[in-house]
């Protein structure tokens, strides 16, 4: 699949919520990663100006360690993520969903994010190469799992405008794809109901530690 180059293009042929400001706070926390704002906070003509080029891709690699797992040196496992819009030739995409690191000195699901993959890309800024990811974001339920299920419990974060809230991250700060599962409420769901439509036809869905046993490991 060719994709466009140029940003307005691309937004156009994938009807993705991408956007110059996002990449624009996005550089602006990757060259001042210590700045006392984010680059959400700050003023948007204090964000560096994008003018690239941007290649897409359809999936990415996630290394992580698994000590449960000998398969891979010292407990090394690799897993492929998708964001694709044509899944083994059904009328519906993939866009799975992944954790990110949010505090390395906190332990399970509290040190980590959810979030959905919308779109792979990657551009050059001043010689350097930045692979991201457009996602959109998840927040926990609550301080702890569910007391039926173990699970954690999260539900799709939304602006002022009622909109999905979105943003770009760097893929060095993904650890492995995650696994939602709907809450399901009283009523019955519509049997027409595609599987593309699974991650924004509910309210709330448990973060599925039994997936596999490194999930269970990782997101306790």
């Amino acid at each position: 699949m060719e994709y466009p180059l140029r940003l307005e293009e691309l937004v156009t042929y994938t009807n993705c919520p991408l956007n110059s400001d996002l990449i624009r706070r996005f550089l602006f926390d990757q060259l001042h990663p210590n700045a006392p704002l984010s680059g959400d906070e700050v003023n948007i003509n204090l964000c560096p100006i994008f003018n690239s080029n941007i290649h897409v891709f359809h999936s990415a690699l996630a290394t992580f360690y698994a000590p449960s797992d000998h398969s891979g040196i010292g407990g090394m496992h690799r897993q492929r993520i998708r964001a694709t819009p044509l899944w083994r030739k059904s009328h519906g995409g993939r866009y799975d969903c992944m954790f990110l690191e949010k505090d390395p000195t906190l332990t399970g699901f509290r040190g980590l994010h959810v979030v959905q993959v919308c779109l792979f890309f990657s551009f050059k800024h001043n010689q350097t190469r930045f692979p991201c990811a457009l996602v959109q974001w998840f927040t926990p339920v609550g301080d702890e799992p569910c007391e039926v299920t173990g699970m954690w419990m999260v539900e799709p974060d939304f602006d002022h405008r009622g909109q999905r809230v979105t943003a770009i991250v760097h893929l060095d700060t993904a650890v492995r794809g995650a696994h939602l599962l709907p809450i399901y409420g009283p009523t019955f769901i519509p049997p027409d109901l595609h599987f593309s439509e699974t991650l924004r036809a509910f309210r709330g869905y448990y973060v599925n530690k039994y997936a596999d046993h490194h999930m269970h490991q990782i997101s306790f």
